[in-house]
């Protein structure tokens, strides 16, 4: 594979805390490079000083010559009065293509995006739809690196699958994010930033499962390495507090050796003692009524739009449901309606009976945070009424109570407004731990964690003895925490189903388009002269829907490149008849790819009850 980027030793700080320092990979051709760590360890700030946004305090990043990179930021900025159209055209105009080029790609890219109204206004879109965009807009110069800054945010679980199928075509791309089914799906590589690893980073090819275990392995070894070092120290200062005599008939070396090992062994204790995790435990009531919560028959619209009708619900201690739909779908509406019942709110049914056991406490985290005041220090944001809280029926300090939440005392003075996003959403997980729960109402907890934060959050959702109703993305949160899933946009609308993969395989096909691409070659009109009628899963019914368009923008892509070859003043620059030879041949094992993926789906539709 041949490199298209390589960073040497990068270093960076701001003011006094180091983010990250001698960190040093390659990216080549192929590979799909996953970029993980801890909330403020510099991840985002490293993509940055890749694509040259931001300039590191020391080493060096090398590109390959020509090399196009495209960089995805977690914050777009589109013209809120744009058309989608109008908004990736602006983008084509830096394209070195001519109008009916730039057209035709954009329209392929809207087509794959699913936007069906390419007139709709940017400011009409929701999260997941502007998130979509953004990544069409990335994607539109066809870049030979995709660099992506937490590319997942804001897209429902089928966007994030939508997201898995169009970096399956990607030349290489090196992404950070915090979504562990997305990184096993889509990434070859692991690089993980932290303060644990002697060189700043734990480096794996494989998934994000393969990396687990890796890591596994390398921490087990360390805290076995800092158990025998301690032993040896413990051996060479009880040698040095011997007496002078004693002392005068060893060598230097044995002293300079005893100064050595303990200054290894600081170094060894301090990486082990990173390893700190946020200390979730959400503090239930005690109670034990069977029955907290009983909904029959809700129904909610807006204006002629039915989010959901006819639904039951009851809620016991010990359930952990989940809600799962589209963006926009109406699953933070069903959960206002339950948090109003008990008190919390004011958003009602239109249709429908809430009954609710006598004193029912429900506590709810907002995704949208519009609880935090920015103006606020992190001490009053985490202890309210004082320099102390109470929980678990006792008393703890502000600075003891920040450290569960892995705060530094000195941050207790700086205003929640210039604290992260990771950050902000454990100071609203540590006032939702204070209020003792019967029913916990969980909207988008998981966004801006980081992993190791996840995986402490997984833990707390399943120990917590009361009911819990959890709307979320992360698939890998669903399948650890969840007993059952309501899913909305289902053949029947609203049902119940057992996990995620089952409300996706019960999802409505993809409309067919009214026109299909015009196709050239006898290769794909043999493929395509008779479509099975076979079901496919609802992920390779997204991939099959899209792969015709996709081939002939590959082809389209190899031609364009057969014809550069043949310019005379391409033929008489050895360098760019060597760039071009080899983007030709990338683009040649491209298309071939997506053969392969095609006659795999059009294999699967001609299996008896594919």
């Amino acid at each position: 594979m041949s490199t298209l980027l390589t960073c040497k030793a990068l270093g960076k700080a701001f003011g006094a805390q180091d983010l990250f320092h001698n960190v040093s990979f390659t990216v080549a051709a192929g590979e799909r490079i996953g970029i993980i760590g801890p909330n403020g360890s510099g991840k985002s700030t490293l993509l940055k000083i890749v694509c040259g946004l931001e300039e590191a305090d020391s080493g060096e990043v090398v590109p390959r010559k020509f090399l196009r990179l495209g960089y995805l930021s977690q914050e777009d900025v589109f013209a809120p009065q744009q058309s989608v159209f109008a908004a990736l055209m602006a983008a084509a105009a830096e394209l070195d293509l001519d109008d009916g080029a730039r057209v035709s790609r954009v329209r392929a890219l809207l087509g794959r995006g699913g936007f069906v109204d390419e007139e709709m206004a940017v400011a009409d879109l929701s999260g997941g739809g502007r998130k979509r965009l953004a990544i069409l807009r990335v994607m539109l110069a066809e870049p030979d690196v995709l660099v992506l800054d937490e590319p997942t945010n804001h897209l429902d679980i089928e966007g994030i699958l939508w997201l898995e199928g169009m970096l399956a075509s990607a030349s290489a791309f090196l992404l950070v994010s915090h979504d562990r089914h997305f990184l096993e799906n889509c990434c070859n590589r692991i690089i993980e930033l932290s303060s644990v690893y002697p060189e700043g980073t734990l480096q794996v090819a494989g998934g994000y499962s393969r990396f687990l275990e890796v890591r596994e392995e390398f921490l087990t070894g360390q805290l076995q390495e800092e158990d025998r070092l301690a032993n040896r120290a413990r051996r060479e200062i009880e040698w040095l507090r011997r007496g002078p005599k004693a002392r005068a008939t060893k060598a230097k070396y044995r002293i300079d050796e005893a100064y050595r090992l303990t200054d290894e062994l600081a170094a060894v204790k301090a990486r082990n003692r990173a390893l700190s995790e946020v200390q979730l435990d959400f503090e239930a009531t005690g109670r034990k009524t069977k029955k907290l919560l009983e909904a029959v028959g809700l129904a909610k619209s807006y204006g002629d739009r039915v989010l959901f009708s006819g639904l039951d619900l009851t809620l016991s201690p010990g359930l952990r449901l989940g809600l799962v739909g589209r963006n926009g779908c109406g699953k933070s509406t069903l959960m206002g309606i339950i948090a109003a019942a008990g008190g919390e709110g004011e958003l009602c049914a239109d249709e429908g009976t809430i009954r609710v056991a006598d004193n029912v406490k429900i506590v709810s985290f907002e995704q949208d945070r519009r609880s935090l005041d920015p103006s606020l220090t992190l001490r009053r944001a985490l202890a309210p009424d004082g320099d102390g809280v109470v929980f678990a029926g006792r008393s703890l300090h502000v600075v003891s109570w920040a450290k569960k939440f892995l705060f530094r005392p000195d941050q207790l003075e700086t205003p929640v407004g210039r604290l992260s996003g990771g950050e902000q959403a454990r100071i609203l997980l540590a006032a939702l731990m204070r209020r003792p729960a019967d029913i916990l109402l969980l909207d988008e907890p998981t966004n801006d964690l980081d992993i190791p934060s996840l995986d402490v959050l997984e833990s707390a959702l399943v120990e917590f003895p009361g009911a819990l109703v959890l709307v979320t993305h992360d698939r890998f949160l669903l399948d650890r925490v969840c007993h059952r899933l309501i899913g909305f946009g289902g053949t029947n609308g609203v049902g119940w189903y057992a996990d995620y993969r089952q409300w996706l395989d019960d999802l409505p096909p993809a409309e067919e388009k009214s026109e299909s691409r015009p196709r050239s070659g006898e290769r794909r009109a043999a493929t395509t002269a008779t479509k099975p009628k076979g079901r496919l899963s609802y992920m390779d019914q997204r991939d099959y829907d899209t792969i015709e368009e996709r081939i002939a923008l590959a082809e389209e892509r190899v031609a364009a490149l057969e014809g550069e070859m043949q310019l005379p003043e391409v033929v008489a620059d050895a360098a760019r008849v060597a760039r071009c030879w080899q983007e030709l041949e990338e683009a040649r094992a491209a298309v071939e790819n997506l053969y392969r993926r095609w006659e795999e789906l059009e294999a699967k539709k001609g299996e008896p009850g594919g």
